[in-house]
Formats: C-alpha cells, sequence, structure tokens
C-alpha cells in the first residue's frame, strides 16, 4: 500500500471515507484479489492485511466470512453484468459478438476466481447459487429486452431454453479454452460461439 502516515492531509483524507465508500473500496479490492485465487484461498485475514485494517472492521461490514464471500461474489457478478453489455447501435450479431468479447476477456483476466465461483454455485451454498443464477438469468433476459441493452430475438420458451443451454456450453468452453486452447485463437473462439446461438435458434420450429 506504500508508506502512510496519519499526519499528513492526503493520507488523512484517504482513511476518512464515508461507510457506503470505505465498503465498496473493500468489496473493489475483494473482487480483484479473486482474480487469481479461489473463493477458499480470499480470506478475511487477507483482505484486512491488503487493505491495511483490521479484521474487526471487516466483520464490522460484511457480518462474517460468509457475508463478505456473498458480498464479493455479488460485486464480481455486478462486474460481469457491465462488462457484457452490449452496445446500444450496430446489427444484432455485432452487438451480440461485443457482448461476448467482454465475457470472454473478463473470463480471462480473473479466471480463478471465475472457475471457484462457478465451482461453489454448484455445491451446498444456496446464496452463491442464487447470486449466479440470477446473474445468468439477467443475462438471458437481453435477448428478450428492446431498450438499448438488448438483443432482441423472439421470446419463446423455445428460445429461452436454447439460450439457457447455450450460455452452458459458453461457460463450459471459455474456462476449458483457458486450460487448452486447442490451437482455438481468442478471434476463433468468439467465432465458435457468436455463430453457435442463431444456428441452435433457427433448428427451433416456428412458434405455435
Amino acid at each position: 500500500m506504500g508508506d502512510v502516515t496519519a499526519t499528513t492531509p492526503s493520507s488523512s483524507a484517504r482513511t476518512r471515507l464515508a461507510p457506503g465508500e470505505r465498503r465498496t473500496q473493500l468489496l473493489d479490492l475483494g473482487v480483484r484479489l479473486l482474480a487469481t485465487r479461489s473463493l477458499d484461498e480470499l480470506s478475511i485475514d487477507l483482505l484486512a492485511e491488503e487493505a491495511g485494517i483490521s479484521r474487526g472492521l471487516l466483520y464490522h461490514y460484511f457480518g462474517g466470512k460468509q457475508g463478505f464471500y456473498e458480498a464479493v461474489v455479488q460485486h464480481a457478478a455486478d462486474d460481469l453484468y457491465a462488462q457484457t453489455a452490449p452496445p446500444s447501435e450496430g446489427e444484432p450479431l455485432e452487438r451480440l459478438m461485443a457482448s461476448l468479447t467482454g465475457y470472454v476477456d473478463y473470463v480471462v483476466a480473473n479466471h480463478t476466481g471465475y472457475r471457484s465461483l462457478v465451482k461453489a454455485a454448484s455445491g451446498s451454498n444456496d446464496a452463491l447459487r442464487a447470486i449466479y443464477d440470477t446473474t445468468f438469468a439477467a443475462l438471458a433476459d437481453r435477448f428478450f429486452t428492446a431498450d438499448p441493452g438488448g438483443l432482441v430475438i423472439p421470446d419463446t420458451p423455445g428460445v429461452r431454453l436454447v439460450i439457457h443451454a447455450w450460455q452452458a456450453m459458453v461457460e463450459d468452453l471459455v474456462l476449458t479454452w483457458c486450460d487448452t486452447p486447442a490451437d482455438l485463437t481468442r478471434d476463433d473462439l468468439l467465432q465458435v460461439i457468436t455463430g453457435s446461438l442463431p444456428a441452435l435458434i433457427d433448428t427451433l420450429p416456428p412458434p405455435k
């Protein structure tokens, strides 16, 4: 964190954050630490050391280890949602490609932490599962939203089923590619996952 002295105005300004600002600062730090660690390795001791604050202050903000985990995961999920927002203009496939580029880049930059979150969400932690499910439902809903942040395709049960399965495929494919690229470049990967969705939807029968 660098040399900090309590008597200088600049350091005093840094430490006199409003509670909400301090909490957001700690969550930002937690997400950064999670990028290269599994969730199990992200401890309150580690965050307190990195932030230069006491464990007691972290318990004050988050109530305990579980509350801290949940808050960091929610913050990371919000970051993912923001980073994958499609542009408001352009052709549908171009906007889908931009959104998926944000997703791939996010997973690559946060590979270790993202993989551990997927694993945790598939376990017995109901709170982490709820954050995971809510985030992916929100990502899917973008396809059916007519506002500038939406991608707009027909909203039918069949299309929703296909998108649900496609999201799972994309997640697994990107995580596997991070470990074993299989001679695919990043652009190759993006072409595969972008082109696969309209191809799947085109195989659906017309709505009844």
